[in-house]
């Protein structure tokens, strides 16, 4: 195996994790609050990261 294959298995096994803890964590958003809270909030987090507020210091309140 290469250099380069190693890297994206390492990569792909990488971005698997973070697919497993998105689908708990949304599961666990279902169980306590339904579908509707679930999807809005990765709808929203999708946003924010597209908007690239995710580089920006958290708001003050």
């Amino acid at each position: 195996m290469t250099e380069t294959q190693q890297s994206r298995t390492d990569e792909d096994a990488s971005k698997d994790a973070f697919f497993a803890r998105i689908a708990e964590i949304s599961e666990d958003m279902i169980a306590a609050h339904g579908k509707d809270f679930a999807m809005g909030t990765l709808v929203l987090a999708a946003r924010w990261v597209a908007s690239d507020k995710i580089s920006e210091p958290p708001a003050r309140h």
